[in-house]
């Protein structure tokens, strides 16, 4: 059996789905146990942090661990970084079968700091019995120098182990997303996986087989993808491809067009929809056009693509924003200020009155899910919020997949994580 802490929606989980493998996921969030659910994995609806630790002993070949990063991440307060020395106490503490959480839980700045040690809980009283046979963990960066007291207690139990910074888009995943990994074995040396991908292609060589250039999240949504569907009107493109993020100002406005019957097919691709019942019209590349008949005449489709669409990682001054040409930055989610959204820009910069910007668009789950990797019809449970939440938190199943693969024995194919499809 592998076991999977802080289980998620599924990261880890639908990789090893992906080879043909099941993992027994422990979660507490209740829609992250809903969407896993949906999806079949395995899962018991339990805090990790009160779970006994017998009923895993005699049974498990792999543990998996990707404890919550809120108290690390860049997108909080960080005040994990201020409680690293108590959460240290505990890996040591725990390594030797000394329970000291509750007296080190009550000096933590943040609470769920110490859910990084739980881990080494689990490890200890499996160890007891020569388990498990290998180890992944993950977590953003600043949690490597525990991964590292990880480490060094695991090779005193005769583990093979490899601790770094892993950039996800290195391995296909449309996002410069970097993670602190810990890999161990003890019946291989445990290495990181070669990279497939890099920011600048590489051409095959004697030196190697070449590596391929990151994946943009045009590609990865399918967007702009000549030999798919293009769909009917709704902004994004759908999971089936079809054109870039329709600028329409949001959604819903687009949405309330087509119902109230206001939108009709047009050959030349322009989309263009009154902002106050036909006054004011903007253009916009797609696939259809919202228009009254008595609007004024639509303008040409190279106006229309005067706007060239990135997406903002978040609502902060420092947000990382990229073109769709190039991977997403790092996703995070959890609360409005760390809403993703797709803003506009001037691609060209014409005579005329330039026009009133595009109002940014909010990317949706689904978009979101695709650029962690996860498949378009991933079944994700509850609100948007709720959604998105799970989604940040996840690993990129394709990243998990080349982590796994060789512990597994098996030879990752990236067409087993068709994406837009």
């Amino acid at each position: 059996m592998i076991l999977d802490l802080f289980a998620g929606p599924g990261g880890w989980s639908h990789a090893l789905n992906v080879f043909g493998v099941r993992d027994v996921g422990l979660e507490w969030d209740a829609w992250a146990c809903r969407t896993r659910v949906r999806a079949g994995q395995l899962t018991v609806r339990t805090d990790v942090a009160v779970y006994p630790t017998w009923p895993w002993l005699g049974r498990t070949t792999g543990l998996l661990a990707s404890p919550p990063c809120q108290a690390w991440s860049m997108a909080g307060k960080r005040l994990g970084l201020v409680d690293q020395p108590l959460v240290h106490q505990a890996v040591a503490d725990l390594a030797t079968g000394r329970d000291t959480r509750a007296r080190l839980l009550t000096a933590c700045q943040d609470g769920r700091s110490l859910l990084a040690a739980e881990p080494m809980r689990y490890l200890h009283a499996l160890n007891t019995v020569g388990e498990p046979e290998w180890i992944a963990m993950e977590e953003v960066p600043d949690v490597l120098p525990l991964w590292k007291q990880y480490a060094a207690i695991l090779r005193s139990w005769g583990f093979s182990v490899w601790t770094g910074i892993i950039q996800a888009a290195d391995y296909g995943v449309p996002q410069t997303r970097r993670r602190a990994i810990l890999l161990a074995s003890r019946v291989r040396v445990a290495e990181p996986p070669p990279p497939t991908h890099a920011r600048v292609a590489e051409p095959q060589s004697l030196f190697g087989p070449g590596r391929a250039r990151w994946v943009s999240m045009a590609q990865a949504l399918g967007w702009g993808a000549t030999d798919r569907p293009v769909p009917t009107v709704c902004a994004g493109g759908g999971p089936g491809g079809g054109p870039e993020p329709f600028p329409s100002g949001s959604r819903r406005t687009l949405s309330d067009a087509r119902k109230r019957g206001t939108w009709m097919p047009r050959p030349d691709g322009v989309i263009r929809q009154s902002r106050h019942g036909g006054a004011g019209w903007t253009a916009r590349p797609g696939a259809r056009e919202t228009q009254a008949a008595d609007a004024p005449a639509a303008t040409s489709v190279a106006e229309a693509h005067r706007w060239s669409w990135s997406l903002r990682s978040n609502n902060q001054a420092n947000a990382t924003v990229r073109p769709l040409s190039e991977p997403a930055g790092t996703l995070f989610f959890g609360h409005r200020a760390n809403e993703c959204t797709w803003v506009a820009a001037l691609a060209w910069s014409p005579t005329e009155d330039t026009g009133t910007p595009p109002v940014p668009i909010r990317i949706t789950a689904c978009e979101a899910g695709l650029l962690q990797t996860f498949p378009a019809g991933y079944p994700w449970a509850g609100n948007k919020g709720q959604q998105f939440s799970q989604i940040g938190n996840a690993v990129p199943p394709l990243l998990a997949g080349h982590l796994l693969a060789p512990h597994l024995g098996v030879t990752l194919d990236p067409d087993d994580f068709t994406l837009a499809a």
